[in-house]
């Protein structure tokens, strides 16, 4: 199944990104492979299994803002909530955002495949991030009606596609499955 799938490390050449490295080197110590599952547990610190705290990546999500404050993307404010304050990351650079929003929304519907395995891999990646995010809606929502029931009916169909059936026929694109299987669970 799909769930099972295990991770194995095809190259362990450097990236160029700090976090990325670092799960492969993560992925090479591991003395048995593990499985998708796993590694998404390991690599968003939602695991506490004492045997494998080692493969943990520690403080992902302000890694990341980190990296996009860095590239531009997002800046860091200070917002006071009552009683304390809390580092907050808006969109800085809404250009990029929206040249997102606008990829997504266009693979949903004037580039429309009709098939997950034509679509291209970092898209439909995107879009099953984007809906176990929570955030897919809120992409599609500036769409005009007809436009936005169109789009969403194409993106349910896709997202309720049985991922161990299109995990067996992928090529190429496995792990993408096995993440929405994952997240399905």
């Amino acid at each position: 199944s799909a769930l099972s799938f295990q991770v194995l490390l095809k190259s362990d050449a450097p990236t160029g990104d700090v976090l990325l490295d670092e799960t492969l080197r993560h992925i090479k110590a591991t003395e048995s492979a593990e499985t998708v599952q796993t590694w998404i547990e390991l690599l968003t610190g939602e695991t506490w299994n004492p045997f494998k705290l080692q493969y943990q990546l520690r403080n992902v999500r302000e890694r990341i803002a980190k990296a996009l404050v860095e590239k531009g993307i997002l800046t860091t404010e200070k917002q006071n909530f009552l009683l304390f304050d809390m580092t907050t990351h808006p969109v800085s650079n809404a250009t990029e955002k929206q040249r997102l929003v606008k990829k997504l929304q266009e693979s949903m519907l004037e580039r429309w495949v009709n098939d997950p395995h034509r679509m291209d891999r970092r898209t439909l990646a995107l879009l099953v991030l984007a809906h176990s995010s929570d955030v897919l809606e809120n992409v599609l929502a500036s769409l005009a009606d007809d436009k936005y029931d169109v789009a969403m009916n194409r993106t349910k169909d896709l997202l309720d596609m049985d991922p161990e059936v299109e995990a067996a026929k992928a090529k190429g694109t496995e792990m993408i499955w096995a993440v929405l299987a994952a997240f399905n669970k």
